[in-house]
C-alpha cells in the first residue's frame, strides 16, 4: 500500500494516526472506524494516481464519497466518512503539508434520528422483578441490568467499573467516561443492593487470578467484555418476554427517558449520562406527549385554567 500511495501520503496517514492516539486521545472504536474510513480513501487515492497530501483536492473527496454513495453506503457511514476526512484535511492543513483544506467544503449528509427502542416503565419493572439471579451468574446478570438501568452508563463504562468505583453508602459510582472524563453517578438503592449481592455470593465464585479489581466477570474470571454484556442483556429480556428487546444502548435511552418522565431536568440528566453537549442529550429521550403536556401545564403559568 506504502508503494501504490507514495512516500509523502503514506507518511501523512501514520502521522494523523500518532495524531489521533496521542493527541485527539479518540476512543478505540472512533479509531479503528477513522482507520477503515481513511484506508478505503487510500484505495481509492491510489487508483486516480494520487500520491502525495496535496492531491487530495476537493474533487477527489467529492469523487470518493460520491463512488461510496453509489456502493449503497448509508447516510450514517457517508455522514463518519465524511467527519473522518475533515479531521484527516484539517490535519494535514495545520502541519503545512497541504496549503488549503479541501475539507471545509464538504457537506455533510443528514442523518436521520434513529432513537433505539425504549422500554416502558412497568416493562423495566418486569424485567428486573422476573429475572432469574440464581447462582453466580444469576446474581451478576440482575446486579448488571440494574446498574445499567439505574445509572444509564454505557457499556464500555459497566465493563470498565472496579470495586471500589461503587460507593454503597453514598449511592453513587465512578464511571470513566469517554475522553476519560471521569463523572460521578447516583446508582439507586435497587442497583445497589444487586451489586452488593454478586459482590458477596457471586463474584468470589467467579473470581481468578485474572480477575484483579474488575466489578463484573466473565464466567472464566476474567473483567466482563462489552461483547458479553449485550449478550446478557439480549438473553435476560428474551427470557422474561413479551417487551421490547433492547440492548445496553437501548436501556441508557431508557434511564434518559424515565428520568424526565421523572421530573429531571435536562441538565441533570446530561450530567448523569457523561454528554459533552445538551443536544445530545435531548436527542437519547422518548418523552411523551402526555408527559410533555403534563409538564406545561404544572410548570408554565399559562399551561392551564
Amino acid at each position: 500500500m506504502t508503494d501504490r500511495l507514495g512516500e509523502g501520503l503514506a507518511e501523512a496517514l501514520e502521522g494523523f494516526r500518532r495524531h489521533l492516539r496521542a493527541e485527539r486521545d479518540v476512543s478505540p472504536h472512533t479509531l479503528r472506524a477513522y482507520d477503515g474510513d481513511l484506508r478505503d480513501l487510500y484505495r481509492y487515492a491510489a487508483e486516480v494516481g494520487v500520491r502525495e497530501p496535496d492531491g487530495l483536492d476537493v474533487n477527489v473527496l467529492r469523487a470518493w464519497l460520491a463512488q461510496q454513495h453509489a456502493r449503497g453506503r448509508s447516510r450514517a457511514t457517508l455522514g463518519r466518512r465524511t467527519a473522518a476526512v475533515r479531521a484527516f484535511t484539517a490535519y494535514l492543513h495545520r502541519r503545512g503539508l497541504i496549503s488549503k483544506d479541501p475539507g471545509q467544503l464538504l457537506g455533510t449528509p443528514k442523518r436521520p434520528r434513529e432513537l433505539p427502542s425504549v422500554l416502558a416503565q412497568d416493562e423495566a419493572h418486569r424485567l428486573l422483578d422476573q429475572m432469574d439471579a440464581e447462582g453466580p451468574l444469576g446474581l451478576r446478570d440482575l446486579a448488571i441490568l440494574e446498574v445499567l438501568y439505574g445509572t444509564g452508563v454505557r457499556v464500555s463504562e459497566l465493563c470498565g467499573l472496579d470495586i471500589d468505583d461503587l460507593d454503597a453508602e453514598r449511592a453513587t459510582v465512578r464511571v470513566l467516561g469517554k475522553g476519560n472524563r471521569e463523572r460521578t453517578v447516583p446508582i439507586g438503592e435497587p442497583a445497589t443492593r444487586a451489586v452488593g449481592h454478586w459482590l458477596r455470593a457471586g463474584r468470589p465464585a467467579l473470581a481468578a487470578e485474572q480477575s484483579g479489581p474488575a466489578l463484573f466477570l466473565g464466567a472464566r474470571g476474567g473483567r466482563l467484555h462489552p461483547t458479553s454484556a449485550r449478550r446478557i442483556v439480549h438473553a435476560r429480556i428474551a427470557e422474561v418476554g413479551e417487551m421490547s428487546d433492547v440492548s445496553p444502548h437501548g436501556l441508557r435511552h431508557t434511564a434518559a427517558t424515565h428520568l424526565l418522565e421523572g421530573g429531571a431536568d435536562l441538565r441533570s440528566v446530561q450530567e448523569i449520562l457523561g454528554h459533552a453537549s445538551l443536544q445530545t442529550t435531548q436527542i437519547y429521550t422518548h418523552v411523551s406527549p402526555e408527559r410533555l403536556k403534563q409538564v406545561h401545564r404544572q410548570a408554565h403559568p399559562r399551561g392551564a385554567d
